[in-house]
């Protein structure tokens, strides 16, 4: 799941980037303009799940720390997304919609995976079993 998350958030920001056509839900300036905003957030994101990956492989208590790191950075994430989709009527109004539909759908489902996970985990975790 942490892999996926790591490859699924740098080929949105790479084809963001190159061609915003491909994932745009709008073409508004106020759209591109509140995209912009998230690539920071993302690389937090990102940087959280490589930690959470390679602490978890390594069986390093810190593991704990990241994957709460990661989820929840995923939930906030989330939140944003999601609010601003239904604040505008983006959701599932266009195939760009139907994208951002499945962009949401998939950063809760991470979120609260990790977290779940997690927190279900926290005592192997923490002694890096």
């Amino acid at each position: 799941m942490l892999v996926i998350a790591i490859v699924l958030d740098a080929a949105y920001w790479t084809i963001w980037f190159l061609d915003r056509s491909v994932l745009a839900s709008e073409q508004t300036q106020a759209y591109y303009q509140f995209e912009n905003a998230f690539p920071l957030a993302d690389a937090w994101l990102g940087l959280a799940c490589v930690l959470a990956l390679v602490t978890l492989t390594r069986r390093h208590p810190a593991a704990l720390f990241w994957l709460i790191a990661a989820g929840s950075a995923g939930l906030y994430l989330f939140g944003m997304d999601f609010l601003y989709d239904l604040e505008h009527h983006i959701l599932f109004t266009s195939a760009g919609g139907v994208v951002e539909a499945l962009i949401v759908a998939l950063t809760l489902a991470f979120a609260l995976t990790a977290l779940r996970y997690a927190w279900r985990h926290r005592d192997e975790l923490i002694a890096g079993a």
